[in-house]
């Protein structure tokens, strides 16, 4: 065997290493893999409750977590190039703007650059705030259940902040219904 294919065997083999690695543990679950519902004694992540970040806009305004005290929020952390993020934003873009006077908010939080973010919206606007992730910004989202620091990522906090689901993937209007709509009744 020459010099090449014995490189080219030894990378491939150290990249499906790799791979398996980083994403053997949710090959390995069983039943619903993707959302972790926050039930009394259910705990995975170290945060817990609704995190009082600080995060730019992309017009520079700095937003913070508080102002959303009292509501039913949904962090979701996405990507321009990641086109599971792309296809999620209508159905949240949708949710907000339905259930936005019952006391839901979304709140976008992009691990992008702000170029791309920003010639995104400018074809894809939204009716919830974007803010500009760092690299605190992907150590809060495994802090708050992304074990394998994928996107798109998305938690979900109750009016009293308190989080009651992360989901590593593509959310769904199913999980919305199931997780996030009871919590919109009891919201004035």
């Amino acid at each position: 065997m020459n010099a090449a294919k014995v490189l080219a065997v030894t990378v491939l083999a150290g990249s499906v290493s790799i791979g398996l690695a980083l994403f053997g543990e949710r090959w390995l679950q069983v039943g619903d893999q993707d959302t972790e519902s926050l039930r009394p004694g259910s705990h995975s992540g170290t945060v817990d409750s609704l995190p009082d970040l600080r995060l730019p806009t992309l017009e520079g305004r700095e937003l913070s977590g508080s102002s959303w005290a009292g509501k039913v929020v949904l962090l979701n952390f996405w990507a321009t190039w990641c086109p599971p993020c792309l296809r999620e934003i209508p159905l949240l873009d949708d949710w907000q703007q339905r259930y936005g006077n019952q006391g839901l908010q979304v709140v976008g939080i992009a691990i992008d650059r702000v170029e791309e973010v920003s010639r995104f919206l400018e074809d894809n606007a939204v009716s919830y705030p974007i803010l500009l992730g760092n690299r605190d910004s992907v150590e809060l989202s495994r802090e708050l259940g992304n074990r394998t620091g994928g996107l798109p990522f998305t938690v979900g906090f109750d009016p009293l902040g308190r989080r009651i689901f992360s989901h590593t993937g593509e959310i769904d209007a199913s999980l919305l219904e199931s997780e996030v709509r009871p919590l919109l009744l009891g919201v004035n």
